[in-house]
């Protein structure tokens, strides 16, 4: 009896042991699974990290074009009826290196003397181009941005008027600007501009 009673209870005691080690064995299986897993996401999450690192370091790779950077030129000299009046400038990157424009381009007039004139400038369409409206402009070396300026002469001298000597041309977010000889009399200085645009089309 007492031999019947201890073979079952080493029976029992084997079994009991046998199933902590499948437990344990288990146990460490789901881990090294978890391990695994946990393994995965970090490296897709790293990679995930870095490409959106990659495409906002690409996005904020291009600089705004300075003035420096810049070459004014007129390009199509406009005119018309009912005393309009109105030219297209130019902004050429010659900085060797890319660069990027946006938005409108700030005007001003100065006298012969190069004296500040009152200057009114109304951002939109004009009398010769639809406005394109506002686009960031990635300008390689050598590429251009264009904008149609356009105002008004009723007659030489005309009271209200102002007699022009130049254009100043800021660039969008600089604060220099460059000049060209603009020898026209603009009625109370208002002008008229479009946002820059690699090109725009005009009614002469």
């Amino acid at each position: 009896m007492n031999e019947h009673l201890n073979t079952t209870d080493q029976t029992r005691t084997a079994t009991a042991k046998h199933r902590r080690r499948a437990d344990r064995k288990v146990g460490r299986t789901m881990i090294g699974l978890g391990a695994v897993v946990g393994l995965g996401l970090a490296a897709w999450a790293g990679t995930a990290n870095a490409a959106t690192s990659s495409g906002t370091a690409t996005a904020k790779a291009t600089p705004t074009c300075s003035a420096a950077a810049l070459k004014a030129t007129y390009g199509q000299q406009l005119a018309g009826g009912m005393n309009h009046e109105g030219v297209v400038i130019r902004l050429r990157n010659l900085s060797g290196k890319t660069c990027a424009l946006r938005g409108y381009p700030g005007l001003g007039l100065e006298n012969s003397a190069h004296k500040k004139l009152t200057t009114h400038t109304t951002w939109g369409n004009t009398w010769y181009a639809h406005n394109p409206g506002k686009k960031t402009l990635t300008l390689k070396d050598g590429e251009s941005a264009e904008a149609v300026v356009a105002w008004t002469h009723a007659n030489t001298g005309t009271s209200g008027a102002v007699h022009a000597g130049y254009l100043e041309i800021t660039p969008p977010a600089s604060t220099q600007h460059k000049t060209l000889a603009l020898p026209q009399w603009v009625d109370h200085g208002d002008l008229a501009v479009t946002a820059l645009a690699k090109h725009i089309t005009v009614t002469p």
